[in-house]
């Protein structure tokens, strides 16, 4: 398969502080990659430098001649007074009936096609990004964080086009479910250079778990070794005929120091302790008639719906529905437009959002800010136990709030929120700026909280860890649901994927005798695609397997055979679906 790009010992710093370096790697055609690291690993770096937009300090970057790039942009300029429709035909130049084709897979129809671009809600807007992107033929595109600014709707319907979709794509997410969903290989960025895996996230994760302990291992046996000879030393140095004896020992344990293996983010985050707090009982939140808004437009009315302490509740729905609105009510940034809702009279609210970022003092360091968000009884070590989870640790606790990125940010405030001892929890996207290991730290420990939460979140890992309850607004209602997040997000695909394809054309009909005769040999042709198949999957597997086992062992020749085992499924599997196609319609 053509190499589409290719990077080589690429290296990036900012203001005399490293990035990244050594970064190596390249995408083929076909291939479908997720990309992941710390927050600060450079990820979205890369994906600048690929497109033009950033240059690296060093290496190389090979683009090939036949490489089309494809990136969504966040901010996309809509001229004033352009439909929908009249952007993407700008965009891309292309067909009318192409261009609806296209939009239909993202359900914009004829309706919203006619809006005003600028006027669409946010998981419509990026909707129409998408397609825009797409319309221009990319035969690789970059999507950064693309589940951060989509609502699971939006979600469900971009993993369904990625699974079907035959070219290759690079995706930054922390969100661990829409990689599993969509990438079949996996690219770990850290400040050392990155790791390709030919496998997806949750190998990967194990095979990374695996390798781990064998490193663990390796210097658990090493400090044995050392600490065998240092009895040695320690017992004959001082002797004048042991003392030659002696110093070649120290030697030997200093040679055995040079073999230690360094291990990055060892001690990574893996359980969030959330001060608890006293359980309260009864009702927690009532809603009585309660009717949300701007000004005087109401987007939901008539909420009735009351809350027991210790629920967690995901509010969900489409973007521009109303979830956020909701949270600006209860937490009174905004008013009600009727009716009214009560927390019970002795509860302590903690609200984490975009907004309340943005209030931040920037004065304060940020170690500063954790101890004065702290409650009193909050001991000093708790306080830097919760920093060093949230990765504020040593020189990052000195920083100050106005030095800190966006993400930084919003870790800051969710660790002094968790640490001021709240009993009701109110969080809009918390999640955003996380990567997948701090997510589901944070959700374990929610899930583990006593007080109340209020949540509105995409991510589907975090959502099925902390929600025991789920209210769902859409045109203009709002709802108890009374099912777990699994049946909710299975039924809701359901609904969206349900539609059948129209069929444009109709194939000629032929003589009965004929008819039966291309049954026969179809299908024959299908059991044969899946006994070949299901031997393919085994070859698969069995080289995946290989690879856990001989991480250390990079062979060239099996990452090949890999290759062309994965082009061969997806020829077979491309031939099986057409053939079955015939077979149901005929």
């Amino acid at each position: 398969m053509a190499i589409l790009l290719q990077a080589n010992n690429l290296k990036k710093e900012y203001g005399g502080q490293k990035i990244f370096s050594g970064l190596s790697f390249a995408v083929s055609e076909k291939q479908k990659i997720g990309v992941i690291g710390r927050n600060g690993a450079g990820k979205s770096t890369i994906f600048k430098i690929i497109c033009g937009e950033e240059e690296a300090d060093d290496g190389e970057l090979i683009i090939g001649k036949d490489t089309h790039i494809g990136y969504l942009k966040q901010n996309e300029e809509f001229e004033e007074g352009e439909s929908a429709f009249a952007y993407l035909e700008r965009l891309s130049e292309k067909p009318e009936w192409q261009i609806k084709k296209l939009a239909a897979k993202f359900e914009l129809d004829q309706e919203k096609l006619g809006d005003l671009a600028e006027a669409l809600s946010g998981g419509w807007r990026m909707r129409l990004k998408l397609t825009g992107m797409l319309l221009k033929e990319p035969n690789i595109f970059l999507l950064d964080e693309p589940s951060n600014y989509l609502d699971l709707s939006t979600i469900l319907l971009l993993e369904d086009f990625l699974r079907s979709y035959r070219g290759s794509f690079m995706i930054i997410s922390h969100d661990r479910e829409f990689l599993k969903q969509t990438c079949e290989e996996t690219l770990e960025i850290s400040g050392t250079g990155c790791y390709h895996y030919p496998g997806g996230i949750e190998s990967y994760l194990a095979f990374k778990e695996e390798k781990l302990s064998t490193l663990v291992k390796a210097n658990e046996s090493l400090n044995r070794q050392q600490q065998h000879l240092q009895e040695f030393v320690d017992r004959f140095r001082a002797k004048a005929s042991k003392a030659k004896q002696a110093q070649a020992v120290i030697r030997k344990i200093n040679k055995l120091e040079n073999k230690r293996i360094t291990i990055e983010h060892q001690a990574g985050i893996t359980r969030i302790n959330i001060p608890p707090v006293i359980k309260k009982k009864n009702t927690v939140l009532k809603m009585k008639n309660l009717s949300i808004g701007y000004g005087h437009k109401k987007i939901v009315e008539n909420i009735n719906i009351d809350f027991q302490a210790g629920e967690r509740v995901a509010i969900l729905g489409l973007n521009g529905q109303g979830k956020s609105t909701l949270i600006k009510t209860l937490t009174e940034k905004i008013s009600p437009l009727g009716g009214s809702f009560h927390f019970a009279s002795d509860s302590q609210l903690a609200y984490h959002s975009q907004e309340e970022m943005e209030k931040m003092d920037g004065k304060i360091q940020a170690g500063d800010y954790l101890r004065k968000m702290a409650a009193s009884e909050i001991k000093t070590e708790t306080v830097l136990k919760m920093a060093g989870d949230f990765l504020f640790k040593d020189e990052e606790l000195k920083k100050s709030i106005s030095v800190l990125s966006g993400g930084e940010r919003s870790r800051l405030l969710l660790a002094g929120l968790l640490l001021s001892k709240p009993d009701i929890l109110i969080l809009d996207e918390p999640t955003c700026h996380l990567d997948f290991e701090t997510t589901e730290a944070l959700g374990s420990a929610l899930n583990k909280y006593n007080g109340s939460v209020f949540f509105a979140s995409h991510d589907r890992t975090f959502c099925s860890l902390v929600a025991t309850d789920i209210i769902e607004i859409k045109e203009g209602h709002a709802k108890k649901r009374y099912e777990e997040y699994e049946e909710y997000v299975g039924r809701l695909e359901k609904e969206l994927l349900k539609k059948p394809e129209i069929v444009e054309v109709e194939a000629p009909r032929n003589s009965a005798t004929e008819r039966y005769q291309q049954l026969k040999e179809r299908q024959k042709m299908i059991r044969q695609l899946e006994k070949e198949l299901a031997k393919l999957q085994e070859q698969k597997k069995s080289l995946l397997e290989y690879f856990l086992e001989n991480y250390h062992d990079y062979d060239q020749e099996k990452n090949r055979e890999l290759e062309n085992i994965k082009t061969e499924i997806w020829q077979k599997e491309e031939e099986w679906f057409k053939l079955s196609s015939e077979q149901e319609n005929s």
